[in-house]
This record gives structure tokens, C-alpha cells and sequence, in this order.
């Protein structure tokens, strides 16, 4: 079972801010930037070009939505999105808000907020859906 299973069926608690009947939005505890979340489908899947057509759509379209609703809460140009899946066995797609290109570089040394700003930021977040 990885990490965002666990997350999933609540043995381990995240900053949720969006949720479905089929997937999960949740901020990065180690984000790249304020506002990095974490998209996930809520069927453990390895590699994301394994899943279902239908599913595959819907958490991008999922993402979509999510992407809008960090957009409006945290300053940024665009959010930007990445799929990398070599770290936790469960596809999953980085939701990055960004100002220029080396926001998304994932060498660079993670940011290490506080619980408290980790819920500030998810409240800000789910006051931001249409």
C-alpha cells in the first residue's frame, strides 16, 4: 500500500483541498513552492499511462479544476504541471504554482512549512473553487 493510499483511507492525515468519489487534491508537505499540491486517483495505479482511458481524463480534468481554484489563491503566472512517478508507486500529477521556469525544477531544495501555514495555505485554496 504507498503513501497516498494510506493518505487516502486516512491512516496518514494531509491538507486536503479538493475530493471526489474517484480522486484526491492534497498539498505537498515538502512543496517546491506555496500552494504545491498533489493530484492523485483514488484506485492505487504505479504509472500513469497504465490507467483507463476514462479515469485518465477525469484526473486531469480534476486537475484542471484544482489548478484554477490555486491559481486564485496563490500569486503566481501559471501553475504549472508535472508527472515524474519515481518517488511513490501511485500516479499522481504535481499542481506547481510558478513565475518562471526553475520553480519546477525538483532539485532544488524544498520549502518546509509549518503545519499551520500548510493549513492556511489549504484554506485559501478551497475558498478558491467556483
Amino acid at each position: 500500500m504507498s503513501i497516498f493510499s494510506k493518505i487516502i483511507s486516512g491512516e496518514i492525515p494531509a491538507h486536503k483541498v479538493a475530493e471526489t468519489e474517484d480522486y484526491l487534491a492534497f498539498l505537498d508537505i515538502n512543496p517546491l513552492r506555496e500552494g504545491h499540491v498533489l493530484v492523485i486517483p483514488k484506485n492505487e495505479i504505479d504509472y500513469i499511462f497504465n490507467m483507463e482511458d476514462a479515469n485518465y481524463a477525469g484526473l486531469m480534468i480534476f486537475a484542471k479544476v484544482v489548478a484554477k481554484a490555486i491559481k486564485k489563491a496563490v500569486p503566481c503566472t501559471k501553475i504549472g504541471v508535472a508527472v515524474i512517478g519515481l518517488e511513490v508507486p501511485h500516479v499522481h500529477i504535481h499542481l506547481i504554482p510558478m513565475d518562471n521556469v526553475d520553480d519546477m525544477n525538483f532539485s532544488k531544495p524544498k520549502l518546509n512549512p509549518s503545519e499551520k501555514e500548510l493549513s492556511e495555505v489549504a484554506l485559501r485554496i478551497l475558498e478558491c473553487f467556483e
